[in-house]
């Protein structure tokens, strides 16, 4: 199987080529537009000058079964029609794109195609958070929060708050039929936003706070007197009484912890299932976002 990596930055290079560098059975295809970082990954990779490709034409002529992409946001609309046109079953992270009509075009475009796209939601194969949707949910609260990080609001809503909205929509036990936007924004920057979804029995609460004097990501789920809690995706505490605590485990990949490698793995099994896979529910979210965005932008006019 032949796959393509797409843009070689810092997710690329700590999370997803670790994880599609040693599987079996991959022909790992590299592209940037940076030679010197193409020649360091690749070297490292031990991967050969045919597997090295500086532009997008050069990789899709090696006859791809498969495509990863790790580019900037501003780029993914390009590179993602690209592939889709040329039938290449395409994993591409988060977000599709800063424009929700973008994001839109997309997801018509594959399916119309009949071929795979999948937006890299990790957090919902990480194993601390899939064991949350085993947990009784009648309130759900995640907090994702920076040090001194306040950003101009799509950028940030779309980059980095549509992993908490995406979560939130991933553990609501029930349709969402009420949705609340509350923020602080400043000087034209965001500093805080909360998401509030609520439906029959239920309340879930997204909070991002990007002058929050402490990174940390913390989710909590509880329902029928019990609570399960997963701080920093490594660490899931349940409350019953008295508090038990599982640990990540000393040896464990950071990529299996945060779900990117079982991400890789349903992506490509499912491509060698022949399965198509559709991004009509990461649109769901993108939607989310820009019901986000449009409601801070109001409140900050």
């Amino acid at each position: 199987m032949k796959v393509g990596c797409i843009g070689l930055g810092d997710i690329a290079q700590k999370a997803y080529l670790p994880v599609l560098g040693g599987l079996p059975g991959v022909e790992l295809h590299l592209q940037t537009r940076t030679p010197a970082t193409l020649a360091r990954v690749a070297d490292g990779l031990r991967l050969p000058e045919e597997q090295r490709h500086q532009d997008l034409d050069a990789l899709l002529a090696a006859g791809l079964d498969a495509a990863f992409v790790h580019a900037p946001t501003v780029v993914h609309p390009d590179l993602v029609t690209r592939l889709l046109e040329a039938g290449v079953p395409t994993y591409v992270d988060k977000p599709l794109a800063y424009e929700l009509a973008d994001s839109e075009r997309l997801v018509e475009l594959a399916e119309e195609r009949g071929v795979s796209l999948a937006v890299g939601f990790n957090r919902r194969f990480a194993p601390g958070y899939a064991q949350c949707a085993d947990h009784p949910r009648e309130l759900i609260l995640m907090q994702k929060n920076r040090i001194g990080l306040p950003e101009e609001p799509r950028a940030m809503i779309l980059d980095d708050f549509i992993h908490v909205v995406d979560t939130l929509r991933f553990l609501a036990p029930g349709p969402v039929d009420d949705v609340t936007v509350r923020a602080r924004v400043q000087d034209g920057l965001l500093h805080h936003v909360v998401l509030q979804l609520a439906g029959d029995g239920f309340t879930a609460l997204g909070v991002m706070n990007r002058l929050s004097g402490s990174a940390e990501e913390i989710l909590e789920v509880s329902g029928q007197d019990t609570k399960r809690q997963v701080v920093n995706l490594a660490e899931v505490i349940d409350h019953k009484g008295q508090p038990t605590v599982r640990r990540r485990g000393d040896w464990v990949p950071v990529a299996r912890q945060r779900g990117i490698e079982q991400a890789v793995h349903a992506f490509l099994d499912a491509v060698r299932a022949g399965k198509v896979l559709s991004a009509r529910d990461a649109l769901a979210t993108h939607e989310l976002c820009e019901r986000v965005v449009r409601a801070v932008r109001e409140q900050a006019a």
